[in-house]
Order: structure tokens, then C-alpha cells, then sequence
């Protein structure tokens, strides 16, 4: 039956006020759970921090669902006509005039749409495409931005003993005095240049700390006429459960790290997101507001605000495009746009013969990586459905690719091809590429940087609980900072899921040499003395590898670290170089 109302009518009326109290109530769940973060920290509950992160990511989609089923069974929303969800988007826009999360309420609305509408109705009339509310200048009601400190060259050391302190940690410093110390010799030995006399500076300081792991990072920056000098002071624990400032972060593009989507998301109680967001940006401006939402915890409007300026770039671009370089996948097709900095990944429907696996299964991967502490190893990827692209723009061998290997996953409607479901990430340059241009151009320090760092991401994921699975050369890239990120998780497993064994002898020599395997072999056994038969047959790359990690290839680290986790130790891994930590002691994972 299809309803009809005025623009005032009862139901739209009531329709745009469910949602917006569907949106507030997710958004009321989200910022308890920020706000226990604190807590969580305070009593060193590390395994609580990762339990937390993993349950924060469902509460968007349980939000959206409940919504859309009380739009179904209080309203009929299914059988609502045009005109009344023209009336319930304007009704809705009128209740965030003076909402503290307009953004964030506007892309809330969108999915609940879109999960009752036709994507024919994916226009502007019934979602919104772009923002209607400004998020300029908004002012939180109790909680403010930030915080404003003032300092000469007398008064510094107060003010970095006060920022500190305003944070009110109920735990001790073990000696603030010497960090506060730390602190101040640090700054005035990179403001070496700038004379005591000019230094006068307001310091701005974000009101929440960033929770992660097993730190709480203070972010802000100084203002000194109209030079701005950003800053981050990480917070941890020392072995008796005392606080310490472990260093300061005083260069743009280490802060920027610690926004990497390679690692886990922050918890921070914020009243007024997009006050952050511009925050933020002021210090890194090269970073996309949709990575910084993500890295938040905002992870749907990142989606949102990655899509608009994807639309944006396909207009004011030209390029089709094509298969992305290296060597194919047997599960995920690969294509890209060479003038966009991203790859975007469909799970074929046709795997190769040596994956015994689904479709279901992919996606519960890529799910675990969400999850998890991906401590700056494993790309995080953003995933959407129904997804329209211009038809012309793709390369005839996508599409030949598309119809043989992934027809259900792909329709045609008119000029646009619309992909059903698809993952995109950071694109960079394929490892087993970057070791052949290594090796070619007898780059050798790259070389033996690049399986350096190959083996430590191997390791670090191991500490983390994360068993890489297929470890070919070719499933990890290479970070513009020359970091190697691991990128291919059909076969990812939790390492306490695996059975790490050493391969017995055999019983003669025949056996040995007859290639037949020769002892029984569990679906999880693994046996890490056959990672060189398959990794190592170059002998440069076997020499390199031997002299950093030859302790990968025995079942003895593997147990070493799997006990450790079962004993529920997490590892301390730090998002910058153990050089610059006031400590200089050697951090624990490698």
C-alpha cells in the first residue's frame, strides 16, 4: 500500500525522527566505549583494548539494521511513496540544524535508504549525494576541541607539566619531572633556530588523547606567529604499571604515520567529530579527511567522504582503468585507475584450483583485518556494494577478465557497469617487483632493506596473533616510505589456530628422495622449513634472508610466540624508530 503525506504530515514526521534517533543512539553507544578507553588504559587491560576495538566495528551495521527494521514494521517503509522520502529527507535536514554530528547523521540516513530503496533512487533527492550541513566552526556543548596553554621560554616546562596532568590519568607517573625534562630538551633542541626572545607560543592541544594498543597519544600543535608546530607525545606504561612519556613527535609526516590505515583504529570521545577532522588536517594536510574519520573509528563516513572525492576525481580525469601490475591473484581480480593512488579488488567466482574455499569465507577475512591490531603489516581496505562506475572508462581486458572469472559479481545497466561488491586499498608497488628492480639496478641496500623488512612484517604479525598464510613475495607491497605491508588475506589465520611442527625424518633414503610426502599432515599443520623451498630459490635472496630472519624457517620461534599469546602477553610495538624514544631501551617486538 503506498502512503501519502504533506510535508508535514505525521509519518514522514515521525520517519526522519526515528532515524535520527537511530543515529544518536549509535553514536551515544560509539562515544561510551571511546570514553572507556581511558579506563581500559588506566588498568592496563591491553586484551580488553583489543576486545573493544572488535566489537566498536559492528555497532554501525546493528544500528542501521534495527533502524531499518523499525522503519519496516512501524511505518510499512518499504510501500513509502516518492514524495513522502522527499519529505522525510528534508524533515531530517531541518533536525540536524543544530546537531553536534551533522556529517556523520547525514551518511546515517543514507545507509538506512539505502538498505530499503532501489539503487535507481541512489540521487539526491532521496540520499544525500553531497552535504547539506556545514560542519565549519562547530562548538561542542561541555567538551571542547581543544585545550589552550601559553608558554615563554621560562614557562615551558609548566605548560607541557599541565598539558600532561589535564588529562587527569588516575595512575601514577613513575617520574614526571624527567620526562617533562625530556620533553623540553627535545622541543628546544628542533627550535634551535628560533631565538628565546621570540619564544612566545599558544599551545592547542586536542581534548581527548588517541587510545591504541597499549598507548594514549596526546596530539596538538604550537602557534608561534604564523608558523604552526604540530606535536604528539605517546603515553605508556613501564614494567611496574607506572606512566611515562616515551618521546615527542615534532615532524608532520612521523605524526602522519600514526594515522596509517595499516594499523588499528584510535578510541577517541569526541563530541564534534569534524572539529577534530579539521584539527587534524591542520597538521597533516596531506592526509584525505576520509583516512583520518576511518582512523577514528568513523569508518562509514571515511567511506562516504573516500566516494565523494572519487566521483570528483573520475570527472576531472580522463584515463581508463586497467589491470593492476603484477602477478594475478587466484581468488581476487585486481584493477586500478593509474591517475588514483588505490586498487580495487572483486572476489572472483572462479578460484584457483589450489584454494579450497568460498566466497563467505574471503569476506570473513577481510573482516578478521578490521579486527585485529594490524600494527602497521596489513592494509586495511574499504569495502563497499552496488558501486556504479562509467562504463567507458574500463579497458577491454577488465571486462573480458570480469565475464570469464567474475560474472555474478558485475552487471551492465545502460552506460555504467555496477560492481556488486568490491574492497579497495592503497595501491603500492608489488614486493616481487620491487626486489627485481632492486636486483637489476644493483641496488643491493635496497635489497637487503626490502627482505628486512619482509621478515620483520612476517614476524610482527606473528606477535600479533596473525599467521600470514601465503608468504610469496608477491602478497606483500612496498609503502612509499619503504615500508612492506602485507595485502592478501584468503589465507590468513589467528596463529593460535595453527600447529607449527617440524617435518620428522624420513624412514630411508627412498622415501626421502621419492618427493611423496611421507608423514600425516593436519588442515592447520604447518611447516615452516618448507617456506625456503618456495621463497628462497634465489641465492641472493636466500643469502639475505639466512642473515636477518633464519629463525622463520624453524617451528621454534612460530611456538615461542604462540605460547606467548596464550599466556595473554601483547607485544609493544611502536609506530616510530626506537631512536628517538626517550627510554633508549630495546622495545620488545622487533
Amino acid at each position: 500500500m503506498k502512503i501519502s503525506v504533506g510535508l508535514y504530515g505525521t509519518s514522514a514526521h515521525q520517519i526522519a525522527l526515528a532515524m535520527i534517533q537511530g543515529f544518536n543512539k549509535h553514536y551515544l553507544l560509539f562515544r561510551q566505549t571511546c570514553r572507556e578507553a581511558k579506563t581500559r588504559f588506566e588498568q592496563g587491560d591491553w586484551l580488553g583494548v583489543h576486545k573493544a576495538v572488535r566489537e566498536r566495528i559492528r555497532f554501525y551495521d546493528d544500528r542501521v539494521d534495527e533502524c531499518v527494521e523499525r522503519l519496516r514494521s512501524e511505518f510499512d517503509a518499504q510501500g513509502l511513496d516518492d514524495a513522502t522520502w522527499q519529505q522525510v529527507k528534508l524533515l531530517y535536514i531541518g533536525l540536524l540544524l543544530n546537531h553536534k554530528q551533522p556529517e556523520l547523521a547525514e551518511t546515517f540516513f543514507n545507509s538506512v535508504t539505502t538498505k530499503i530503496l532501489h539503487r535507481t533512487y541512489f540521487h539526491n533527492d532521496f540520499i544525500f549525494v553531497r552535504p547539506t550541513i556545514s560542519t565549519e566552526n562547530l562548538e561542542a556543548d561541555s567538551d571542547p576541541t581543544y585545550r589552550s596553554y601559553y608558554a615563554d621560554a621560562d614557562g615551558l616546562r609548566g605548560a607541557i607539566r599541565s598539558i600532561v596532568t589535564d588529562f587527569g590519568w588516575q595512575r601514577p607517573f613513575a617520574d614526571l619531572e624527567r620526562d617533562v625534562g625530556h620533553v623540553y630538551h627535545a622541543i628546544r633542541r628542533f627550535l634551535q633556530d628560533v631565538p628565546k626572545r621570540e619564544f612566545n607560543f599558544q599551545i592547542q592541544v586536542l581534548g581527548s588523547a588517541f587510545y591504541r594498543n597499549k598507548a594514549a597519544y596526546l596530539i596538538g600543535k604550537a602557534i608561534n606567529g604564523a608558523t604552526e608546530y604540530p606535536f604528539t607525545i605517546p603515553v605508556l606504561h613501564d614494567d611496574e604499571g607506572r606512566l611515562y612519556l616515551d618521546t615527542i613527535l615534532l615532524d608532520a609526516w612521523r605524526i602522519g604515520l600514526l594515522f596509517s590505515l595499516s594499523r588499528a583504529y584510535f578510541m577517541v570521545d569526541m563530541e564534534v567529530p569534524s572539529g577534530y577532522v579539521q584539527f587534524l588536517r591542520a597538521i597533516m594536510p596531506n592526509k584525505p579527511r576520509s583516512e583520518i574519520y576511518i582512523m577514528l573509528g568513523l569508518g562509514k563516513q571515511g567511506k562516504t567522504m573516500f566516494f565523494r572525492d572519487f566521483i570528483y576525481h573520475l570527472h576531472h580525469s580522463e584515463d581508463k582503468f586497467i589491470m593492476a601490475p603484477g602477478i594475478r591473484g587466484l581468488v581476487m581480480l585486481v584493477f586500478t585507475l593509474p591517475s588514483y593512488p588505490y586498487v580495487f579488488k572483486i572476489i572472483k567466482d572462479v578460484f584457483g584450483s589450489s584454494k579450497n574455499m568460498d566466497k563467505a569465507t574471503v569476506k570473513k577475512k577481510f573482516m578478521l583485518v578490521k579486527q585485529v591490531d594490524r600494527v602497521g603489516r596489513m592494509a586495511d581496505t574499504l569495502e563497499f556494494s552496488n558501486v556504479m562506475f562509467p562504463l567507458d572508462r574500463f579497458d577491454r581486458e577488465i571486462l573480458d577478465e570480469l565475464e570469464r572469472l567474475a560474472p555474478s559479481c558485475y552487471e551492465i545497466d545502460g552506460d555504467q557497469l555496477i560492481i556488486k561488491h568490491l574492497y579497495i586499498e592503497r595501491r603500492m608497488e608489488p614486493l616481487n617487483i620491487h626486489l627485481e628492480r632492486m636486483e637489476k639496478s644493483g641496488n643491493a641496500d635496497g635489497l637487503e632493506h626490502a627482505i628486512r623488512e619482509y621478515g620483520n612484517a612476517i614476524r610482527e604479525l606473528a606477535q600479533a596473533n596473525i599467521f600470514p598464510g601465503d608468504m610469496l613475495w608477491k602478497n606483500f607491497g612496498v609503502t612509499r616510505y619503504g615500508r612492506v605491508v602485507f595485502y592478501d588475506y584468503d589465507e590468513i589465520e589467528y596463529m593460535t589456530d595453527c600447529n607449527f611442527r617440524a617435518i620428522p625424518p624420513a624412514p630411508d633414503y627412498e622415501t626421502e628422495m621419492s618427493g611423496e610426502v611421507w608423514y600425516p599432515v593436519g588442515r592447520n599443520d604447518v611447516f615452516p622449513e618448507e617456506f625456503a623451498t618456495y621463497l628462497l630459490a634465489s641465492p641472493l635472496l636466500r643469502k639475505v634472508f639466512m642473515k636477518h630472519h633464519r629463525d622463520l624457517l624453524s617451528p621454534g620461534f612460530w611456538q615461542d610466540a604462540q605460547q606467548k599469546i596464550r599466556a595473554g602477553h601483547v607485544e609493544d610495538f611502536f609506530p616510530y624508530p626506537q631512536e628517538i624514544r626517550f627510554c633508549h631501551t630495546p622495545p620488545q617486538a622487533a
